[in-house]
């Protein structure tokens, strides 16, 4: 499990360079991770993977949970491209939700060591530490507020979208921990979707 973040910020590029070797840093992180748990991962192994020195790592992600957190909120960065490039799934707000996220999930489940490794560092940062944690929630949350066409939510609309990712969250990890099969994680993940939105489905139809 990777340690809880250290109270201090992370540098953010300011420079097309910089961005490369940030991204390069990312690539080697789920290159390494992605072969082994993330306990076996060392910062300065994925800084030799990435080409940079450990000092660059550390300027971008002072702690592996950056370094983590990180990864997964360049995932859902390119998730929320993905749902822009295409055409929005039929249904009522439960059956959207669900399209979205059963198709997020499928790879992550291909590739268990490196999805453990995000799932856990997003769960034990300190939000207030690792600016990337609010980040991604905010994505999420309003990536499936828009599939659902929701442009102006409220906390009636919000606090069910939070709930889902939560559960989403807690089902990922029953799967990843040998708990449910695949198909009971899609077969959850739906339950839960319909359980929670059908507020938001009955208002929407």
């Amino acid at each position: 499990m990777a340690r809880i973040a250290e109270p201090r910020p992370a540098a953010e590029p300011s420079s097309a360079v910089q961005q490369q070797r940030r991204d390069a840093i990312l690539q080697a992180t789920a290159a390494l991770a992605a072969e082994k748990p993330a306990d076996q991962v060392q910062m300065n192994e994925v800084a030799r993977a990435a080409g940079v020195a450990l000092g660059t790592l550390y300027r971008y992600f002072p702690s592996k949970t950056h370094l983590f957190v990180g990864l997964m909120a360049d995932r859902v960065d390119r998730m929320q491209d993905g749902i822009h490039r295409r055409k929005a799934p039929a249904g009522t707000a439960a059956d959207r939700v669900f399209d979205v996220l059963s198709r997020a999930t499928r790879p992550m489940l291909r590739q268990p060591h490196l999805t453990a490794a995000m799932l856990n560092s997003l769960n034990t940062a300190d939000a207030t530490a690792v600016a990337e944690v609010g980040h991604i929630d905010r994505q999420v949350r309003g990536m499936l507020l828009t599939i659902c066409g929701v442009d102006d939510p409220g906390p009636q609309d919000i606090s069910p979208m939070r709930l889902v990712q939560h559960t989403w969250h807690g089902i990922l990890q029953s799967s990843l921990n040998g708990r449910i099969s695949a198909d009971e994680t899609e077969d959850e993940i739906q339950l839960a979707c319909r359980l929670i939105l059908a507020p938001l489905s009955e208002a929407a139809s």
